[in-house]
């Protein structure tokens, strides 16, 4: 049994999430989490709120609330969007809660101890009618590199280029709109990355397990050159500054910058559910303390893959102290929507709250997992959306539940029937069904999300196949016991096509499952002789058709969800 620490992108509070942070980071995480589970592994699936920095104290103004109440309100919300979608974390903490902050500080004293922290005089924006310094997602202007116009002081979301505040033509305050702007002095800590980039750099060319997405988009950044970057900020919404656990004299204003202490946070949470959970945390964390034997996996977008391939390291390998790093790094590029960014700031797309009024979490789940972004961007469509709903859970899984267990029912008196022979069609359905599972198996391993799918599509195919080869409908009346050795097999096979979709369909899977009375004890990943998984089900055990597991998506579907969302009349430079 291996011991599996998987932590996915912490989702930033600003907001209920859209489709695209879904699919990029949370839930292959799970899909990946449950398989382990499943396969026998012990796994432990952190997440949290990120929750400090300059767009939570923005959106909490805009709100008119305290940002620590807004932070409150918004957690449970993100919390309840992913009980809905069937995220299995096993703990959901918070980046500001007191494990977190006692990390991050504790960070900055040993990565100061290293000489990887010095203070800096930094010449930032400051608004004459905001009367404060402001932070780089406080301004927004246009973008020197490619003329976007509403470009952010850290980052441009048209080009992706890194910028600082100073980098802006016309720049304005985003708290007021006032250009009423200058330059003034203000001391920060810079974490001193350039003096660890031949380190990280050794350390990204010994990474195994990483997509070339992920490698590509570190070694980027390595060969422009690192620079050393403030993880202060003027805001008074954060992890307080201290030196030596007293506050740091001249920060008493300052805070540390979102982006060093939120990685820190996925240690915080692991701490959190320690506590609650009487468990030992540093024996995931250290290595020192048993953590040696963890495989840690990372998931994220690919607009996070910079942090935790080169700021995060350096934080964790500077310290020098026995911290486990990530063996497995899977990045995504983007879901698109309609040509265009889904957008958390614009509004634009589907959120996660709005998707489980109309359809159900695994209607989701599947589609955003058959069509993972993983080697290129994926375009998200109503009309695709419908096409993969109904051809795949409905026509192929779904009619096979149907069909089998309403003519079981009919025919058999809902119980596994009695009678009939093994013969060339079972081997056959037993050889096929072998290599799929391998496949399915393999890939999700792999954490190459859409072949799995693929595979577990293709089970779901091969059970239909069976049927037509089979025929039970037609050999009822002169082969009963043709019939009943061939529903007694489909019925069978259905248990185990309900079994490989559990990590991306569990609350679906766990209908057919319980419709077949299979026990929990029994719905691990299948293993051993197919004739045996084939012949699992007791003769006479009772099978009782559910309700229709899935509901087809129809044309006045796609009209409502475009005219209340928007789609096919956007932009395609939305």
């Amino acid at each position: 049994m291996a011991r599996i620490l998987i932590t996915s992108a912490l989702p930033y509070i600003n907001g209920v999430k859209h489709l695209g942070n879904l699919a990029g980071s949370m839930l292959p995480a799970d899909v990946y989490a449950r398989f382990q589970r499943l396969a026998g592994h012990e796994v432990l699936y952190i997440c949290a709120t990120d929750e400090h920095g300059t767009p939570a104290e923005l959106a909490a103004s805009e709100a008119g609330m305290d940002v620590r109440a807004y932070c409150d309100e918004q957690h449970e919300i993100q919390k309840r969007s992913g009980e809905g979608f069937s995220l299995s974390y096993d703990y959901f903490g918070r980046t500001s809660n007191p494990e977190t902050a006692r990390l991050t500080q504790h960070f900055a004293d040993v990565l100061e101890d290293k000489g990887l922290i010095e203070e800096v005089l930094e010449h930032q924006i400051f608004s004459i009618d905001d009367d404060r310094f402001l932070p780089d997602r406080y301004v927004e202007g246009t973008c020197p590199h490619c003329g976007f116009e509403r470009a952010r002081g850290d980052q441009c979301d048209s080009c992706g280029r890194l910028l600082e505040p100073t980098d802006l033509i016309e720049p304005y305050s985003k708290v007021s709109g006032s250009k009423n702007l200058e330059v003034r002095g203000t001391k920060h800590l810079h974490l001193m990355q350039t003096k660890m980039a031949d380190r990280i750099r050794a350390w990204v060319d010994a990474a195994v397990g990483w997509p070339a997405l992920a490698k590509s988009i570190a070694y980027k950044w390595l060969d422009e050159g690192l620079r050393d970057r403030a993880i202060t900020r003027d805001l008074k919404w954060g992890v307080p500054v201290t030196r030596r656990g007293a506050p740091r004299e001249g920060f008493e204003n300052k805070v540390f910058y979102v982006w060093f202490d939120a990685p820190i946070g996925y240690l915080g949470a692991t701490a959190e559910w320690a506590a609650l959970n009487k468990a030992d945390w540093e024996g995931w964390w250290r290595t020192d303390k048993g953590a040696d034997d963890v495989t840690y996996v990372q998931f994220m977008g690919k607009d996070n893959v910079a942090f935790h391939t080169v700021s995060f390291p350096a934080t964790i390998l500077g310290s020098e102290e026995p911290w486990k790093t990530v063996d497995k790094l899977k990045a995504f590029n983007w879901l698109t929507w309609y040509g265009g960014k889904f957008s958390t700031s614009e509004k634009r797309g589907v959120f996660m709250d709005h998707a489980l009024e109309i359809m159900p979490g695994d209607y989701w789940r599947w589609y955003l997992t058959a069509n993972a972004p993983e080697g290129s961007d994926s375009a998200f469509t109503w009309e695709h959306f419908q096409s993969v709903i109904n051809k795949d859970l409905a026509d192929v899984l779904g009619n096979y539940v149907n069909r089998v267990l309403r003519f079981n029912k009919s025919r058999f008196e809902a119980v596994v029937p009695a009678g009939g022979a093994w013969g060339e069609n079972e081997d056959w359905l037993a050889a096929e069904m072998t290599v799929r599972l391998e496949a399915a198996a393999a890939n999700f391993e792999a954490m190459e999300f859409r072949k799995a799918a693929a595979e577990v599509r293709g089970l779901w195919a091969l059970g239909n196949e069976y049927l037509t080869r089979a025929e039970p409908w037609t050999k009822f009346k002169t082969d009963p016991e043709g019939a009943a050795i061939g529903v007694r097999t489909a019925l069978n096979f259905m248990g185990v096509m309900a079994i490989v979709a559990q990590p991306i369909i569990p609350v679906s899977a766990r209908i057919i499952l319980d419709a077949l009375s299979i026990p929990d004890e029994h719905r691990s990943w299948p293993k051993g002789d197919a004739k045996a998984m084939l012949t699992a089900l007791p003769v006479g055990l009772p099978v009782e058709p559910p309700e229709v597991l899935f509901k087809k998506i129809e044309e006045d579907d796609i009209a409502a969800w475009t005219e209340r969302f928007g789609g096919a009349t956007e932009e395609k430079t939305a």
